[in-house]
């Protein structure tokens, strides 16, 4: 598939959040992204390998968004959370934000949408609606689905055998999860890949999901219904 790049986003320390688009325009999209926390680098590089296979596939009948890292300071910092200390997964503007700092690295900002990485997701979010969200995170592995896209993980978990889970244990207010659905009736799916402290390398952690993601993508699962 052919990519074009979309107007550059900006994160709080002036570096620019990159995008890139399927060159055929079409009404809604497949989102691809990575990065919303910065030291998830395992999601980082799954979504890299994704991406350069994309380029050379052909997949008819689906347009994509790719954001290969949208906490561009984060991730050069190592760290969580963006610049401001804010988490970005806590910062969307979804009926259940809340202003209270649980713990720092959920920080939820000092409004819903304050931070400027976030401000450039929905921007694109509104010019190029998604259908269905694939974000890359890292911490056990598990598929975490919101909304109508549980036949999606459990296409996945056939691959690489994570566990399924429509809740992870916990209140995520302002998260992606939560956004998707209820802003844009688009499900999400949080791809929850393994970490380094598992013993695992990052060519590792790429070659148990290639099989599952490439077949993903040329599935009609991810087609708009």
């Amino acid at each position: 598939m052919n990519f074009v790049s979309l107007r550059s986003g900006i994160s709080v320390e002036g570096t620019e959040i990159e995008a890139f688009r399927s060159d055929k325009k079409d009404t809604s999209y497949c989102y691809l992204m990575a990065g919303v926390h910065g030291d998830k680098v395992e999601g980082v590089y799954v979504l890299k390998m994704l991406y350069e296979w994309l380029q050379e596939e052909d997949v008819k009948d689906v347009s994509f968004i790719v954001v290969p890292i949208l906490n561009v300071d984060g991730y050069r910092a190592g760290n969580r959370t963006n610049a401001h200390g804010v988490d970005l997964n806590r910062n969307l503007p979804s009926t259940n934000w809340e202003a209270e700092v649980r713990e720092p690295k959920y920080n939820p900002g000092p409004e819903a949408l304050s931070e400027p990485e976030n401000q450039y997701l929905d921007g694109l979010f509104a010019k190029y609606p998604p259908h269905l969200i694939l974000t890359f995170h890292s911490w056990k592995p598990i598929l975490n689905y919101n909304s109508d896209c549980k036949e999606v993980a459990e296409f996945l978990a056939k691959y690489n055998e994570y566990p399924v889970e429509g809740d992870i244990g916990y209140p995520t207010p302002g998260s992606l999860g939560n956004y998707g659905p209820e802003k844009y009736n688009s499900p999400v799916l949080t791809f929850e890949c393994p970490t380094l402290s598992d013993d695992k390398d990052l060519k590792a952690i790429w070659e148990e999901n290639q099989e599952g993601l490439k077949k993903l993508l040329h599935s009609d699962l991810i087609k708009k219904k």
